[in-house]
């Protein structure tokens, strides 16, 4: 069972989290799958991106995610050119517009721990001192964020039975969800984990509230943060 957590926030202009089923015209999940908070802790620390993946499996590390800004997203086309036949950049003369969706004005709070103890120290030091090995960004390389560590805390186990809850919330966790007037509830069915083959081994269905409001649910494997209360759910 954990006993600490890092929390950290997490931000940026835009962010684009692609859903694996689209391809031509490239559609993003509201907020980042486990599979890209683990590529975004593995550049902090400086993981090769063809090795992160080992050290972010479910039986090793617990990540979870708030919303914390209105999930608000826009379109933007895009001019993509074939880099294969290009002998000399400003010589191509034909351009494939594609339309991009985005989330604007992204912000999130992510919750993290770790059973390798000297993995969960070094992140927590370059999270102190706001550093990071590789340039973190949300979901594409050209989307750089910013952070800022909150803090780190205790967790405490909560018993099965009604709870309100900050984070989102995987559908493994529910019993029965209280559906509140005047709260925008939606769901996604996002990658959870993937092997060293990029392979995805484990899928989540996640239920959130796209304002970032609490969710009120009979639920269970949920657990509170110390400090602040918070009380979360790991993806």
């Amino acid at each position: 069972m954990p006993e600490k957590v890092l929390v950290f926030d997490v931000w940026g202009d835009y962010a684009h989290f692609r859903k694996i089923y689209t391809t031509s015209s490239p559609l993003t999940y509201s907020f980042p799958p486990r599979t890209a908070l683990s590529g975004l802790i593995g550049a902090i620390i400086g993981f090769d991106k063809e090795d992160y993946l080992r050290h972010f499996l479910l039986k090793d590390a617990k990540i979870g995610c708030k919303i914390i800004e209105p999930i608000k997203k826009v379109r933007i086309g895009e001019n993509m050119i074939n880099t294969k036949l290009a002998v000399k950049m400003h010589l191509i003369k034909n351009r494939n517009q594609v339309r991009i969706e985005f989330v604007k004005d992204p912000r999130y709070r992510i919750y993290f721990t770790h059973s390798d103890e000297a993995l969960y120290n070094n992140l927590r030091s370059l999270l102190v001192n706001h550093q990071s090995i590789y340039t973190p960004c949300l979901g594409l390389s050209q989307l750089i964020c910013n952070y800022r560590f909150v803090g780190e805390s205790g967790l405490k186990s909560l018993g099965e039975g009604l709870q309100t809850i900050d984070s989102v919330v995987p559908g493994k966790c529910l019993i029965r969800p209280v559906i509140e007037e005047g709260k925008e509830y939606f769901s996604e069915l996002l990658p959870n984990e993937m092997n060293e083959g990029r392979v995805v081994t484990d899928y989540n269905e996640i239920l959130f509230e796209r304002n970032g409001e609490k969710i009120k649910a009979e639920a269970r494997n949920l657990w509170e943060i110390d400090n602040s209360g918070e009380r979360i759910a790991f993806l």
